[in-house]
């Protein structure tokens, strides 16, 4: 859809695609929040989608169609811009269409030079169907999956890998997927593929490629040269007249000429490029001296071998300067700048450059895309030869370093400039940043890497470490980590070890992988030991031992206490108590692991860890020690404490580098916990405004399964709940895509989820949520003890609602039990008590004075026994101050129902329940 937008709408939608908050739209525009939050529904409104998500995935494409990407409507990211006409292929293309009636995966098949790209190309421009053209001749083995991502504006997220999220991406609707060029990453191309097809229905695949896949069900397309007589001979007249408009030759001459060139359209492009030196008789008496030695063999590599042939013979025209140039230039797998090539050279100048250059672009031997900034690029076979050329001299080592040199300055130079967005501030565009200049060069920095001599210190290192940091950055994150351990490995010193493992641990938390962030700081540790820091070593051995006692559930078995009270003796005996991070850090190991029980913060350690960090003034520090003091909160009961406790946690992040790994736990952990800390708290307003900036965040927000389990509750709650049954529809289904992973946080969710369809009268509806409660309890490895609590009150609530009373005193007692851990106690004790009143229960006033006792923390509980109260003594005082309470929470729906008891206002209350109740045309059960 094309939206007229304004000039500031333009910024903030780019900010959205960039996956800023609100509140950091708002830091670097100069403007309100207020101000932010009425763009964003503008921009909701015109563009007509339904949530922030789908904003941002809208901004993200149109940066990408901006950065030269996708065609304008941003159709097919990616495809490639056309800069000659296109010439006969009719037949095949009728060929391909057929082959996807039958199969959604189809091959191009064909060697190289025969024109593969442009007719895929072709046939995407006429594909009504969105999705992405993924060039894979600069991709390495294994970043198949990064080259689809970065064309398709996808990102990996916290505790989802990078492949999940692209078909997560690509799996909502029918979409046409081109990966060209595969024959060099072949088996990881096929692996892809066959998963995008497994997973996605409305997903088909066209590729390019000199070997088929072997994908079950693939069809291919033999792609032969061009026909003799008709289309060779266009093509060669379509390109030597745009050399010499005045070419003319006798059509036996052409024919004649292509046959020479066994029709082959690079190697016909490649020869009409010097029609206009040579003219058509001269160019067939140079190509016959050329190929008169080329006899025997198979066909198809006798094409081949032409081909070769006629990239040779253009080779051996060119001067020395752009011989040099034209072999160098093969480092480069993807395009490049002026500035590439010129590091490529002895000390030419940039013009001197440009002008060599523009010689081999006359030549047809090189590729201008003009674009925002100027590109250049050698066609793959081109490449292959230039390549051979360079490794057959004497001066490849020399390029091969120069290479280096220059993706290490090219990667630092990008690495500054996270640095200078991130001060700049409103000064620096929201919409051309890093990220555009990052994918125009990132398989080339890791090619240069790949191929780097072995050894420590240098370029290399700093290339590595640049890597690392870019990478998790732009939101490849196992690649990052990836980085950071080479960068470890190329260290040249054990304290610069000691840091780039610290950086690989801070990739790891992101992805929630406890034992990985464990191994890795004691291997940090253990380098720091060799450089001689005891500080270091100590702030290593302290955060292993904390990862291991505050984020237990992400480890496949304990970490022994014993063990853990021996690494903290170690850093605290390694470590300076005064130096204000090692205290700090110290202070906070020591709070997770001096109790027995799991994840049961020491109150007292963890109130000294908090000032211990909030004296080196250092968010991140201060967010993990509020963490152990809100648990340990919560595990007390004082639930308006934890709540109080995680907003502070909110407000840290804004404060936070979120382009630096070591800030990424803290902001993963604090968005994971706020919406249900706060739902915990019956505070339902403040989950779900937490709930959707988690939604709305690049490193946990749009996850299939984990971000939107912790807002539904608050949904349901709420009353809304045909957003809720959206999200639990897509909820349902990520996690099932994902194998149904261990996940028994998952419970009150899906225990909601029932809840919703029962408020909504759907019988058949809670029949099957309450079925799959079943499914995530027998995976689940801890988290029951929530379903617990929260079952109990889905159960009551609903018995409520139907007026089903036949089990009421079971459900009651149900409800009145003890739960261990049971953070929505309340929730239950309240619904209980006001089942035992409406079944007329005897001991229905000693509910809900034993409820009152548990409903002090939580506000929904508060206004439900309220309710219960006023039914109880037929009290209309006492139902209205419950209205009341259920306003100031923004609880729609249970407001509806308390006026239905309430003879003058009960109207009101139909009117509100049939609009919170009856689905619109935007909303499905």
């Amino acid at each position: 859809m094309i939206a007229k937008v304004s000039e500031r709408e333009a910024e903030v939608l780019a900010a959205v695609g960039a996956r800023l908050s609100n509140a950091q739209i708002a830091n670097r525009l100069h403007i309100s929040v207020r101000t932010v939050e009425s763009h964003v529904s503008s921009l909701l409104r015109k563009y007509g989608v339904p949530d922030r998500q789908a904003l941002a995935a809208l901004a993200v494409r149109a940066e990408h169609d901006q950065a030269g990407y996708g065609t304008p409507d941003g159709r097919l990211a990616g495809l490639p811009v056309a800069l000659t006409s296109f010439v006969g292929r009719e037949r095949e293309r009728e060929a391909v269409l057929e082959a996807f009636g039958a199969s959604r995966l189809v091959t191009l098949l064909g060697p190289g030079g025969v024109g593969k790209t442009r007719l895929a190309a072709a046939v995407c421009s006429s594909s009504p169907m969105g999705g992405a053209f993924v060039d894979l001749v600069p991709a390495r083995d294994g970043f198949v999956t990064q080259a689809a991502a970065t064309v398709l504006g996808v990102t990996e997220r916290a505790g989802e890998p990078l492949e999940d999220a692209v078909v997560e991406r690509l799996g909502r609707d029918r979409a046409l997927l081109v990966l060209d060029n595969c024959e060099h990453v072949l088996d990881a191309a096929a692996g892809f593929a066959g998963r995008l097809l497994a997973a996605c229905p409305g997903v088909r695949i066209l590729v390019t490629s000199r070997e088929r896949l072997g994908v079950p069900g693939e069809r291919t397309v033999p792609l032969a040269p061009l026909p003799l007589s008709s289309d060779a001979e266009a093509l060669f007249v379509d390109r030597a007249t745009a050399v010499d408009p005045e070419f003319d030759a006798d059509p036996a001459l052409l024919t004649e000429i292509c046959a020479r060139l066994d029709g082959m359209p690079l190697a016909i492009e490649l020869a009409a490029a010097r029609s206009a030196s040579l003219g058509a008789s001269g160019l067939l008496t140079a190509l016959d001296d050329t190929l008169r030695l080329l006899s025997g063999g198979r066909v198809a590599d006798q094409r081949h071998r032409s081909l070769r042939a006629v990239i040779g013979w253009s080779y051996e025209l060119l001067d020395e300067e752009e011989q040099a140039l034209f072999r160098r230039l093969s480092m480069f797998r993807g395009g490049f700048d002026l500035a590439a090539a010129t590091a490529l050279t002895a000390g030419e100048s940039p013009g001197a450059v440009t002008d060599v250059l523009g010689r081999l672009v006359d030549k047809s031997l090189v590729v201008h895309r003009r674009g925002p900034a100027s590109r250049w690029q050698l066609l793959q076979t081109v490449r292959a030869f230039a390549g051979e050329r360079l490794r057959s001299g004497d001066e490849h080592d020399d390029v091969r370093e120069r290479h280096l040199r220059w993706a290490a300055d090219t990667a630092t130079g990008l690495e500054e400039r996270l640095d200078t967005t991130r001060s700049a501030g409103a000064t620096t565009s929201p919409v051309r940043d890093w990220r555009q200049d990052f994918d125009a060069v990132a398989d080339d920095l890791r090619a240069a890497l790949a191929v780097a001599p072995a050894g420590s210190g240098g370029p290399a290192h700093r290339l590595a470490r640049a890597l690392g940091h870019l990478a998790y950055a732009r939101r490849f994150l196992a690649e990052a980590q990836g980085h950071y351990r080479q960068a470890a490995e190329r260290a040249p010193t054990p304290a610069e070890a000691a840091q780039d493992l610290r950086g690989a641990a801070d990739c790891s938390l992101d992805t929630i992988s406890g034992q990985d962030v464990f191994d890795l700081l004691l291997a940090s540790a253990e380098q720091a030991h060799a450089a001689g820091d005891g500080n270091a070593r100590a702030i290593a051995l302290a955060r292993a031992v904390e990862t291991a006692g505050r984020f237990l559930a992400s480890f496949p078995e304990n970490i022994p206490a014993e063990r853990m009270g021996h690494l903290l003796a170690e850093a605290a005996d390694a470590g300076d108590p005064g130096h204000p991070v090692v205290a700090a850090a110290l202070a906070a190991a020591s709070a997770w692991i001096e109790r027995p029980a799991a994840f049961d913060p020491d109150p007292a350690l963890a109130a000294t860890a908090l000032a211990t960090a909030r004296a080196t003034g250092d968010p991140v520090l201060i967010s993990a020690a509020l963490d152990a003091v809100s648990t340990a909160a919560g595990r007390a009961g004082r639930h308006r404490e934890t709540q109080r406790l995680t907003r502070e946690r909110l407000a840290l992040l804004s404060e936070m580098d979120r382009d630096d790994p070591r800030a990424a736990i803290e902001i993963v952990d604090t968005l994971h916990v706020a919406c249900t800390d706060a739902t915990v708290a019956g505070d339902l307003p403040a989950a779900i405004a937490a709930g959707r900036l988690m939604l709305a965040d690049d490193l946990v927000g749009d996850h299939p399964y984990i971000s939107v389990s912790r807002l539904i509750p608050a949904l349901v709650l709420g009353g809304d709940l045909f957003e809720a049954l959206r999200y639990g529809r897509r909820m349902w289904d990520g996690w099932e895509r994902a194998g149904r992973p261990a996940a028994g946080w998952l419970l009150p969710s899906v225990s909601a989820l029932a809840l919703a369809n029962g408020l909504l009268d759907d019988q058949s509806g809670s029949r099957l949520w309450r079925s799959r409660v079943g499914l995530v309890m027998d995976s689940a490895r801890a988290g029951r003890s929530c379903l617990a609590s929260f079952g109990a009150f889905v159960d009551a609530r609903v018995a409520v609602h139907s007026g089903d009373l036949g089990d009421a005193a079971g459900l009651v007692e149900r409800a009145f039990a003890h739960f261990s851990m049971g953070r929505y106690e309340a929730y239950a004790r309240a619904a209980g008590a006001e089942l035992a009143v409406v079944a007329g229960l005897p001991d229905a006033p000693e509910r809900l004075a034993a409820a009152t006792l548990a409903a002090g923390e939580n506000n929904w509980a508060t206004a439900c026994l309220a309710r219960a109260t006023g039914r109880l003594r037929a009290d209309q005082d006492a139902l209205s101050a419950a209205v009341a309470q259920w306003e100031r929470i923004d609880a729609r729906l249970e407001r509806a129902h308390t006026l239905l008891l309430l003879p003058h206002r009960a109207e009101e209350g139909r009117a509100a329940l049939d609009a919170l109740t009856t689905p619109s045309p935007t909303t499905c059960r």
